[in-house]
């Protein structure tokens, strides 16, 4: 018979106790320890068909020389960004997590996905909406026209939709049991998995609520072994806490190969898919998505859509070159610099550091003589995103003087520079590929740090800057650059 025992686990980062703590000893959270009753049962796990070329796991050591690896083989799917994001595409066997803000658009993208491959079998599991709350969504997606889809509820009945309207190859499963799942998966053999989304499934050997740590671990178990066996790909939708956090153990985002954080503002049109782990490529990669009344289209150009279009130059304005993993963009950076009614002056950043825009303040009032300490200053990044790369302290620097002595930049002028507590410009990575994105957009000028520019010795390394129509201007502290712009 089953074996029933209570356990406590810490909402926070997942910590098991045998009795309820006021304070987790793994995480140093207090309150956070909730109670689940927890089933052992002695059946074994429900197993699933598994493909008889499929590669079973090695039961002894072996040595790494004697390992058979095969090319890794990537699927390519219709939408670009979302390749980039995935290091070149969907990995076989991969399990990979999607977390984002409540109706920031996760299950738009995934529905989206399963839509637009019509030479894959997709079965997209839906714990949160019903068949026809499903199809109305997709029907909405303009851009999955002329295709069939066929909706599969735990009686395996269907919906009939016109054959000219969605896609064929894709079927939709309303359920949250995992045992349930896996007997439709067995029957439907898909090539690809989405569940929307972790946080409703359960399993029947864990007594507990869905949602709660030890389902969320349970059931993201089951389907790691399934995806690891079958070597079918399975993306998981994650809810977030008020945090911005993962919801569940903390644990679950190292069991996934791939965590994607799906983000950007309600009220903006465009959204941001961005690597946070990735064991197939790079973890700092980033695309870009406009939301519209048909679905998500994908940004080829972001520099493009985060550059405004200006017919008058305007104090407070500068544009920075940055870098998104591989991908160069050039962002408008604005900066106010206005006098303080209140007393206390006020310090607002839109996507920057608020710590590292104190630090540009102090460098520029010790440095260039700047009596900003009593002044409100406020900083944006347009279109929503947030950086973190420091080679846009040049241009922030340069929007606040221009914002303090009211002086605009001159147009077609960018940035590419780190700031140091000296007020030196400091040398930033890949400024080849930063110059060549600001030609590409038709840039007149672009000023970097000296620094980039390696020595007599270092000939070799030197960048050609004869091949860039764009003039690059070379400075080496705060100083310099403020009197070539306002000088």
């Amino acid at each position: 018979m089953a074996k029933t025992r209570i356990a406590y686990f810490c909402q926070s980062c997942g910590f098991e106790s045998s009795k309820w703590l006021g304070k987790c000893p793994s995480c140093q959270q207090w309150n956070t320890f909730v109670e689940e009753v927890i089933e052992k049962d002695s059946k074994s796990v429900p197993t699933w068909k598994v493909s008889s070329t499929t590669q079973q796991r090695a039961s002894k050591p072996i040595e790494v020389a004697d390992i058979t690896f095969n090319e890794e083989h990537r699927l390519l799917t219709p939408d670009k960004e979302f390749n980039r994001v995935l290091g070149g595409g969907i990995v076989a066997g991969s399990l990979v997590l999607i977390g984002g803000e409540p109706g920031i658009g996760k299950s738009t993208l995934m529905l989206q996905l399963a839509l637009n491959m019509p030479n894959l079998k997709v079965l997209y599991i839906s714990g949160e909406e019903s068949e026809r709350q499903i199809k109305m969504r997709a029907e909405r997606l303009s851009e999955v026209g002329s295709k069939q889809l066929a909706v599969g509820s735990q009686g395996n009945s269907a919906i009939n939709i016109p054959h000219s309207e969605i896609n064929k190859g894709c079927y939709i499963l309303t359920e949250t049991s995992t045992q349930n799942i896996f007997k439709q998966i067995e029957e439907l053999e898909p090539d690809l998995v989405i569940v929307d989304s972790i946080q409703t499934l359960h399993s029947s050997h864990i007594e507990s609520t869905p949602g709660s740590v030890s389902q969320v671990r349970e059931c993201t178990a089951e389907l790691l072994r399934f995806a690891k066996e079958s070597s079918t790909p399975v993306f998981l939708i994650g809810h977030i806490t008020k945090d911005g956090m993962i919801a569940g153990p903390k644990i679950l985002e190292h069991m996934v190969d791939t965590v994607l954080q799906f983000e950007g503002d309600r009220h903006h049109v465009y959204r941001i898919l961005r690597t946070i782990k990735n064991r197939f490529g790079s973890a700092s990669e980033l695309g870009i998505y406009e939301m519209l009344g048909e679905g998500l289209r994908e940004v080829s150009n972001p520099s493009e859509i985060l550059l405004s279009q200006r017919d008058e130059p305007l104090s407070g304005i500068t544009i920075s070159a940055t870098l998104e993993g591989m991908r160069p963009m050039l962002i408008e950076t604005q900066a106010l610099v206005s006098t303080s009614v209140y007393g206390t002056p006020q310090r607002n950043a839109n996507g920057f550091d608020t710590r590292r825009m104190s630090m540009l303040l102090a460098v520029l009032e010790k440095r260039c003589g700047f009596n900003l300490g009593a002044k409100d200053v406020f900083l944006n990044i347009t279109g929503g995103i947030r950086v973190e790369d420091p080679a846009i302290d040049l241009g922030l620097a340069a929007a606040i003087i221009s914002s303090h002595q009211d002086i605009p930049i001159p147009f077609k002028t960018c940035f590419a520079g780190e700031i140091g507590l000296s007020g030196e410009i400091r040398a930033v990575n890949r400024v080849e590929q930063r110059i060549a994105e600001a030609q590409k957009l038709g840039f007149e000028r672009i000023f970097i740090s000296k620094y980039n520019m390696p020595s007599a010795a270092q000939d070799k390394k030197r960048i050609d800057l004869s091949r860039y129509r764009v003039e690059v201007i070379m400075v080496a502290n705060i100083e310099e650059v403020f009197g070539l712009l306002f000088g």
